[in-house]
């Protein structure tokens, strides 16, 4: 039983209030906000703007006991509204009720809206206080030049720690003065699932499945309509002519399968997905096995792709089946955003093959994406706290075209891409070769650049990294590895004109757990692995 409140604990005076688009823009705002479990009953009186007749919306409760405090949250659904206008509200019960804000619904007729999109503004000091008032003013900042904002939309990582409530309580008082009048549209990030058995010592670190504390504080904000066990961090909604999916960080098979059900019914102009982890990410050690290729089919079916995880800043071309065009309906954009709070990614950023466009954001800086959608035409402007322009870029589906112009790359050697990073000067004599279906690659000059282990005697090459070995020789097809011999597609041979060095065929990565693929258009094969480690061979 708890005895004492924790700092920021629950109170009878209903706090945490937020408002999030659940059921139709048009007609529906959902409220949501929390007290003490002293208060049972809750309800939203809610008047349109030059009216003095309130209509009284009763709201859903639930208990929600979280590692330090047992407190009640509630949710509101105030359907019935007109299109394009505004009302004013409370939330509460008889004995304790908010201040009253307000808020505007979607035009029925509408040409053209804005919405604001954050990522990884997490904070985790003090620790019994989390301190987001830095990004709370960065917010109203951008709100007071975008004041037309139709909702805002987040990239994950709201918090350090979603499952210490000291988190979100944090996490919420940076919404204060913002979540009230505008809907915030929470995705799911890692840190969201991230707890830890003792947590003032940061010993026993656990991610959650499913998200518990978010799910259990909003579960009624938005629509209960993701893949069976998965609800709440998976969701979809609707503005005007685009349709939004949001997407979570666990259950991606079951996540994908809903995804592509999902937007084969979409009928908008506009399908925005945003998911945690970059496709086309942007760190040097990082890796995109979460989403790829479990979710590939899901993901290449939007348009845009928001994510963030990586603190700092991407955009892709347009990818579809690992090649990259310049048209915007040949494949999906992922539009990795930069940190909202001053949250730099440390020293390991690197511009991809994949990137259009690109800034490291290893400065103390925060971003803001501010997006507006006008017909079948959407501006993206990535914006830095001190109104430096880190990107803008206009997508436009009529024209088939992304301004500003860039050209996807083409080599006319077959490159080969680590992680997406060109192997550079590394590889400039010894490109990948063809030969009646099978492609090969001087694999000792991979792993020379990633920082495995590279031996080379007598017509042979030994190889090592990311724990495993193989030891493969000119003219035959069997390497001898560490789990035995594997087959190879072909024989390994000598190349004369690359260096004298031996080619190996490419499906022999998949012994160090590495998956390969070859993009046509763009005529380079990426290779990837999904460690974030990175294996540098030791100095005795």
């Amino acid at each position: 039983m708890l005895h004492e409140k924790p700092a920021r604990g629950s109170t009878p005076q209903p706090d945490h209030i937020m408002i999030s688009l659940n059921g139709d823009a048009k007609t529906c705002m959902a409220v949501t906000w929390r007290t003490s479990t002293a208060v049972t009953d809750g309800y939203v009186l809610c008047r349109e703007d030059g009216t003095d007749e309130y209509k009284k919306h009763i709201a859903e409760t639930e208990v929600f006991e979280s590692d330090i405090d047992i407190s009640n949250i509630f949710w509101a659904k105030l359907n019935g509204l007109k299109p394009g206008t505004k009302y004013y509200y409370t939330c509460g019960n008889d004995t304790y009720r908010s201040e009253e804000y307000f808020f505007t619904t979607q035009p029925e007729s509408i040409e053209k809206f804005k919405f604001l999109v954050v990522s990884d503004q997490q904070k985790g000091d003090p620790f019994e206080t989390p301190d987001y008032s830095y990004f709370n003013t960065l917010i109203k900042d951008f709100l007071k030049k975008h004041p037309d904002t139709a909702f805002i939309l987040t990239a994950g990582d709201n918090t350090d720690c979603g499952q210490h409530e000291q988190q979100w309580n944090g996490a919420f008082l940076g919404w204060k003065g913002i979540a009230e009048y505008v809907p915030i549209m929470f995705t799911e990030g890692n840190h969201d699932t991230r707890g830890f058995k003792d947590y003032r010592t940061g010993t026993g670190r656990y991610y959650s499945e499913p998200a518990e504390f978010f799910c259990k504080q909003l579960k009624g904000s938005y629509p209960y309509n993701g893949p069976e066990g998965w609800k709440t961090e998976n969701y979809t909604f609707d503005y005007a002519n685009a349709h939004f999916t949001v997407l979570g960080v666990n259950g991606p098979e079951d996540v994908n399968a809903w995804l592509v059900n999902d937007l084969k019914n979409s009928k908008a102009d506009w399908n925005i997905g945003t998911y945690h982890f970059p496709v086309c990410y942007t760190g040097s050690d990082c890796q995109n096995y979460d989403c790829y290729p479990v979710m590939t089919e899901g993901m290449e079916m939007l348009d845009l792709l928001f994510s963030g995880h990586e603190h700092s800043f991407g955009r892709s071309f347009p990818r579809k089946n690992e090649e990259l065009f310049e048209q915007p309906s040949k494949g999906m954009i992922n539009y990795i955003m930069g940190n909202s709070n001053q949250n730099p990614p440390g020293t390991r950023s690197l511009s991809k093959v994949w990137h259009s466009a690109f800034y490291p954001m290893e400065d103390r800086t925060s971003m803001v994406a501010v997006a507006e959608v006008e017909g079948k035409k959407l501006t993206i402007t990535a914006e830095l706290e001190d109104g430096r322009i880190a990107d803008r870029c206009v997508i436009d589906k009529e024209r088939d075209v992304i301004e500003p112009y860039a050209l996807a790359p083409y080599f006319n050697r077959t490159r080969m891409m680590y992680k997406g990073a060109d192997l550079g000067l590394c590889q400039y004599q010894t490109t990948c070769e063809e030969h009646d279906g099978v492609w090969f690659g001087c694999l000792s000059v991979l792993f020379s650049y990633f920082g495995g282990f590279v031996q080379k005697t007598e017509n042979q090459v030994y190889l090592e990294g990311y724990g495993h070995w193989a030891r493969f020789t000119q003219d035959s097809d069997i390497a001898e590895t560490d789990r035995g011999e594997v087959k190879l597609e072909k024989a390994v041979y000598r190349n004369a004109e690359r260096k004298n060095q031996l080619y190996i065929p490419m499906n022999a990565v998949e012994i160090f757990d590495m998956r390969w693929a070859y993009a046509k258009r763009n005529n380079f094969i990426l290779v990837e692995h999904e460690s974030e480690d990175k294996p540098i061979t030791v100095q005795p």
